[in-house]
């Protein structure tokens, strides 16, 4: 199962609107077969493996990290195609929770007369496919919250020079992050000062991901930006007030922009829980959000950060430096939100710790 979530993880960034999925086949003690999902989210991964497998696969145990679909879509249900490959054993980590699966994948099997196990490695399974728990559960796709800072926690001088807090190898696994998401995401003020690309640039890769989303309330995003003139090539989504200048919209989306217009929050600000919300309607589970602070304290205040990656430099800026979060507005410690730390690695001089969501 551990084979079989390690390849479930190449697909992260890839296989949206369905989730990563990896799927082992063993027999007699050996490997036989071994699929992840592939790009766009098909061939599954009991297809690849099955198919690697071939007449091996009859009487074999199969290793999947999530229940095997049981419904027609544009492939036959992969529960029937490990009850017709003959596989004498299913191991599955974690149920899906779509509804048109549901247990229904299990059940198919158990009546096949497949002896089917469920829950090893339930947890690693759950935590390698939040983004895809949460667009079925909760209507919204998992919030991946990246920061670069200074020791003290700043972004930037007070000049709002910011290149390069963090060393060459920090943005490069900076870079991986954004080919293992579906789409990254800035707010309107990074986006201004930066002219970011918002892609994956590493060699061997392809420009990752596949969607870059822009909050931009008012739509100041200059219609030059790299972003939106690239627009055609690489989908760029902006979500924006629903009162925008009709003019205006019409300009972006001449460019090849997506622009998703929803209702103001009390601050003026596109809401939040609307924009992720159909961000999730149109298939996306796992949004790498990148900056600037005033974005990052809105997440966290609206508790829509589940993962936060957080690349510390050995280098100090001084109060007047632009802070990694904007303030909260909380009076007591007691109020401030906290995390727990999964992992801590050193890259080069930066120190990179990944935190979740207390369990």
């Amino acid at each position: 199962m551990r084979i079989a979530l390690g390849l479930a993880a190449r697909g992260l960034g890839n296989t949206w609107p369905n989730p990563a999925v990896g799927c082992v086949i063993v027999k007699d003690g050996r490997i036989v077969g071994r699929g992840w999902t592939q790009v766009g989210g098909r061939p599954h991964a009991e297809t690849v493996a099955l198919q690697q497998a071939g007449e091996s696969a009859r009487g074999a145990t199969a290793y999947v990290t999530l229940e095997p679909c049981a419904h027609h879509g544009k492939t036959p249900p992969c529960a029937e195609a490990l009850v017709s490959a003959g596989v004498s054993r299913c191991i599955v980590a974690l149920e899906d929770p779509d509804a048109r699966v549901a247990g229904r994948g299990l059940t198919l099997l158990r009546e096949a007369g497949i002896d089917v196990a469920v829950g090893y490695l339930r947890n690693a399974a759950a935590e390698l496919n939040t983004g895809f728990l949460l667009s079925r559960e909760r209507n919204r796709p998992a919030v991946t919250l990246k920061l670069a800072v200074s020791l003290d926690g700043r972004i930037g001088t007070h000049s709002g020079d910011s290149k390069w807090i963090t060393s060459p190898v920090a943005r490069m696994r900076a870079h991986l992050l954004r080919a293992q998401h579906d789409a990254v995401m800035v707010g309107s003020n990074t986006a201004l000062q930066d002219d970011p690309d918002l892609t994956c640039r590493l060699p061997g890769l392809p420009k990752r991901p596949a969607v870059r989303i822009i909050l931009d309330g008012r739509l100041r995003l200059s219609l030059t930006s790299k972003v939106v003139a690239t627009a055609k090539q690489t989908p760029t989504w902006i979500i924006t007030r629903e009162d925008v200048e009709p003019a205006r919209r019409q300009a972006f989306e001449d460019c090849g922009v997506e622009v998703i217009a929803v209702e103001p929050d009390e601050a003026g600000f596109p809401a939040l829980a609307p924009a992720f919300a159909i961000l999730a309607e149109r298939g996306l589970t796992r949004i790498l959000v990148e900056g600037g602070g005033k974005l990052a304290a809105s997440l966290i205040r609206a508790d829509l950060v589940d993962r936060m990656i957080w690349f510390r430099a050995p280098s100090v800026i001084g109060g007047d430096g632009l802070p990694g979060i904007a303030a909260f507005g909380i009076d007591t410690v007691a109020e401030a939100p906290r995390w727990q730390r999964v992992r801590a690695d050193i890259l080069g001089d930066d120190l990179l710790e990944t935190f979740i969501r207390p369990l």
